[in-house]
């Protein structure tokens, strides 16, 4: 009796080590590790040495605190978008960055160490922290598989990007955008510095709306005005605002030139309204009216009022002259506004333009928030809690006419979330229109608000409805103040005269003197250079004690909107295009119109008349599923250090490409585990395709195109349709379609169709032949092109692939496979073909449903068709016909008028012990009684020959 034979064991069955599994947190870190003991970005350099250029330059992240999610999204979106085109053959460097100056280090050594630390403790301090904070986020943003340049980051604070942003300053005042002034700019009293357009956000906040009275100094020139002869009253011009802590520094008032403004009759005597409010205003200060006059505002001009608290305190014994301007209305308040120019820029340039002098301008509000403490009345309160107390002060005067709490939006601070107000400031300014600047050289062509407007029309958006924003802003901005008075950040070298405030006449010699020692010493080596060490060093020999040196610094959107030139083209020379904009694309949130690519765009412009990128991306914020905020008091906070530890880095990398970043990107655990599922089927696909060429050796068993079989040359067909399709994704910068695509191609292409039918011929047919290596030919080539498609994004598990069918170190070393162009023929008559078995399929179920048969194989299949065309399409492929379907048999006629007819039934044949085959000569070998004539001829004889599938 002879033993049974195992004809399991004469399958070709699927194997290879890469393993169902992914177990990212343990493999990760290796990967990780790998790729840094190898140099991975260096050789990646090296084996696109020559190449064109992609730079997408890295906007720095603060050195400040751990990386949350959106810093994960932020990082793993640009690296997804220099491997793809690095992997298109092009040098795509990434050069990481942190923004290491500012006011969010000096609030953490504050928290640490205490305010009011001196100058030099504080840079000290300051220095080390930001150091300490790079190497925990470094380490975070590798964790995440970003691939760049670890070893030598730019960081701000480097000695060469400080000293190279002081030249880059250098070089915008020398093209006639810098000056001085006085101006009200926003002051937050928490950061105790001006601030800039792009640091203010706003909220809502309550605050005290009030109706004051001014008396008439002048009631002959009132009723004139009028056309009275007199007036039998006291009379008042009543304002309305919302800020009671400016009315103490009022200097002037405001009308409409061409507004009309009634003199009223009240129990309270005359007072001047707009006449379309006279009647709001009668109702809320509960008096009635009757109008004496009207007149337009022009002939209101220049009268004196007399300031509210005028007979209070002699500190206020001086009057308010009116004057005319636009932006009085009568929208809402009396039409009438008051003017404390120190706090307002309408109220400053109205009172500038009218005559005033700065030396007259009254500024009692310090920086810390409080009125100087000889203020009259006032002195040493904090504004905000000043409030009740000037409403009580004018309460008792008789000069309130109304007040009433209110919730209104108003600029806050982005950093502290804390109230600000326009403080007048001597600040350094860069100027966006006509105007003259310090030490102009070679003075730009235009102004700087027209370059930025042009240089947004030549810069591309994703999405699109960027460029409206910037544009906007752009076109509605004022001019930029640069200083800051602070300590950590680099400095505005200037000494200016102690009696005038002008610069030295040699300052762009000082200027270079700063850049020289910054470069060796960093900005504490300029902080402990005295005035005289200064003018010694240039070379001048007067008096140390006529200049001051300024202890101002560039506020930190100076210090990142020039690295297009301190990083691009000093500090990492190569880093940036030599000629034209520096950068291909700036990828930031979308809060960033108002900022890096605000400052960048200003500063670019300023020194070289146009932008430093050509174009920009920006992405939402991070949401939780419900598309609320992140927030701890919430509980709904997505650490991605917790999320690579549980579930893998890979997951937040695929959760990233799978969500369309354009808006705002929800991640919840929900969500998370939808990734997770999207991630295993993707891998499956990918361990299957592996393990069914692991005996597939490209140079010695792939089979030439023209000889491989009809449904193997529609998969690639189909890879090389669904390729241009993704590369043109990429091209964008789009990643979601191509997750989404992707997951489609592994489930409907592969997984449920080309992959299925495939089974027999791979496992049954013999290793070498034409039939089974044109089969791995197929997928080889599609594997290979799967792991490029997907090691943007999929980083490490495309790396892990690689490192079983790969030949060079690493996936990121290649470039996208060649597809060839899709045949549109074959690809049609395919898609009429996978109709047909769709319909197969769905008549067979229903007979497994009824209980008639078990597996599809075990069917035979009807078809008739009145369609020639796909008629011919099916019976193209002959005995095939019945492997594609994966039945048994399948009887194909052509029928007029027949349509579609679709017919199953259980086969009555033998099942083939080896392939399951149903079929009429299973036994037909007296030695293999439980083999059919296939099976046997596979193993034992010449083998089948298969034409198509």
């Amino acid at each position: 009796m002879t033993d049974k034979v195992d004809y399991r064991a004469t399958l070709n069955l699927p194997d290879t080590p890469f393993p169902m599994r992914g177990d990212l947190p343990k493999r990760e870190p290796g990967w990780v590790k790998q790729w840094e003991d190898q140099g991975l970005y260096k050789k990646l350099r090296d084996v696109r040495h020559g190449k064109p250029k992609f730079i997408l330059h890295d906007g720095p992240p603060y050195a400040n605190g751990s990386i949350h999610i959106g810093h994960a999204v932020n990082k793993i979106l640009k690296d997804m978008i220099v491997k793809a085109r690095q992997l298109k053959g092009l040098d795509a460097q990434y050069i990481p960055g942190w923004d290491c100056h500012g006011l969010p280090i000096e609030n953490a050594i504050e928290k640490l160490h205490g305010r009011n630390l001196p100058r030099d403790e504080m840079q000290a301090k300051s220095r080390a922290f930001a150091t300490e904070q790079i190497a925990g986020q470094m380490a975070d943003f590798k964790r995440l598989g970003v691939l760049g340049q670890w070893d030598n980051p730019y960081k701000t604070m480097n000695f060469v990007n400080e000293a190279a942003e002081i030249r880059a300053f250098k070089r915008v005042m020398e093209r006639g955008f810098v000056y001085r002034g006085l101006k009200p700019v926003y002051w937050c009293f928490d950061c105790g510095s001006s601030l800039a357009e792009f640091e203010i956000e706003y909220q809502d906040k309550k605050s005290s709306t009030l109706d004051v009275g001014f008396e008439c100094a002048e009631p002959e020139k009132l009723a004139a005005a009028f056309g009275l002869p007199k007036l039998d009253q006291a009379a008042y011009a009543v304002i309305w605002t919302t800020t009671a802590w400016t009315i103490p520094a009022n200097q002037a008032l405001n009308l409409n030139p061409e507004l009309e403004y009634a003199l009223v009759q009240t129990e309270r005597g005359l007072l001047v309204l707009a006449a379309v409010l006279v009647e709001k205003c009668m109702e809320r200060f509960k008096l009635t009216g009757k109008v004496l006059a009207t007149t337009v505002g022009k002939n209101l001009g220049l009268i004196n009022f007399k300031h509210p608290l005028y007979d209070v305190d002699a500190g206020y014994k001086r009057l308010s002259p009116v004057y005319l301007a636009d932006y009085a209305t009568a929208e809402d308040g009396t039409g009438i506004v008051h003017s404390a120019p120190a706090y307002g820029v309408d109220d400053f340039n109205s009172c500038i333009s009218h005559g005033m002098k700065y030396d007259d301008i009254l500024n009692p509000v310090q920086g810390n928030g409080a009125y100087a403490a000889d203020f009259p009345l006032f002195g040493g309160l904090n504004i905000w809690k000043a409030v009740p107390v000037v409403l009580e002060a004018l309460k008792n005067a008789n000069r309130l006419f109304a007040t009433q709490d209110i919730t209104h939006s108003y600029p806050h601070c982005w950093r502290h979330k804390t109230p600000v107000i326009y403080r007048a400031a001597a600040q350094w300014f860069v100027r966006m229109d006509e105007g003259t600047g310090i030490f102009t050289k070679d003075k730009a062509p235009q102004t700087l608000r027209q370059m930025a407007l042009a240089a947004i029309d030549d810069t591309s958006f994703y999405p699109e409805n960027g460029r409206t924003r910037l544009r906007d802003m752009i076109a509605n901005r004022p001019d930029w103040c640069i200083s800051r008075q602070r300590s950590w950040g680099v400095p505005l070298p200037f000494l200016l005269d102690v009696d005038s405030g002008e610069p030295h006449p040699r300052t762009p010699e000082i200027i270079d003197l700063a850049a020289d020692v910054v470069e060796k010493g960093g900005i504490e080596a300029w902080s402990k250079l005295s005035t005289a060490e200064i003018l010694q060093r240039i070379g001048d020999k007067t008096n140390a004690a006529q200049w001051s040196k300024s202890t101002d610094i560039l506020e930190v959107w100076f210090d990142s909107g020039t690295t297009h030139t301190t990083v691009l083209k000093t500090s990492h020379p190569g880093a940036g295009h030599e000629s034209g904009p520096e950068a291909d694309l700036y990828l930031e949130g979308h809060d960033q119109h108002r900022g890096w690519f605000h400052s960048s765009l200003l500063t670019a412009c300023a020194m070289y008349g146009r932008a430093p990128y050509l174009g920009l991306l920006t992405h939402g914020f991070t949401v939780d599923g419900q598309g609320r905020k992140m927030s701890k008091s919430v509980g709904n906070v997505v650490a991605p250090q917790q999320v690579s530890e549980k579930m893998g880095a890979e997951i937040i990398r695929l959760w990233c490409a799978a969500t369309d970043y354009s808006g705002d990107l929800g991640i919840d655990d929900k969500i998370l585990a939808r990734v997770v599922d999207t991630y295993r089927r993707i891998r499956n696909t990918l361990k299957f395709l592996l393990a069914n060429v692991s005996d597939f050796d490209p140079k010695k068993d792939a089979v030439p195109l023209d000889q491989m079989l009809e449904i193997d040359r529609y998969a690639l067909s189909r890879a090389a349709e669904l390729q241009a399709e993704i590369l043109a994704h990429y091209e964008v910068y789009e990643f979601h379609p191509v997750v989404a695509k992707l997951q489609v191609y592994c489930s409907e292409d592969l997984g449920a169709f080309y992959l299925d039918v495939l089974k027999d011929r791979l496992y049954t047919t013999a290793p070498k032949s034409l039939a089974r290596r044109s089969a791995q030919t197929a997928l080889y080539q599609i594997t290979q092109a799967m792991l490029r498609w997907m090691a943007p994004f999929l980083s490490f598990t495309a790396e892990e692939a690689w490192q079983v069918i790969g030949s060079s170190e690493s996936i990121f070393m290649e470039t996208y496979v060649n597809l060839g162009q899709p045949d549109a023929a074959l690809l049609a008559k395919w898609a009429d073909i996978r109709n047909v078995r769709d319909i197969v399929n769905k008549k067979i179920e229903e007979k497994r449903a009824a209980g008639q048969i078990g597996s599809s194989l075990q069917a035979n299949v009807f078809i008739s068709s009145d369609n020639r065309q796909l008629f011919d399409e099916m019976n193209s492929l002959g005995d095939d016909l019945k492997f594609v379907l994966i039945t048994s048999k399948v009887d194909l006629k052509h029928v007029e008028g027949s349509g579609l007819v679709v017919d199953v039934t259980p086969s009555r044949d033998e099942k083939c012990e080896r392939c399951w085959h149903y079929r009429d000569d299973v036994g037909i070998d007296a030695a293999h009684p439980t083999l059919c004539g296939r099976c046997t001829s596979n193993l034992y004889g010449q083998g089948e020959t298969r034409k198509v599938a």
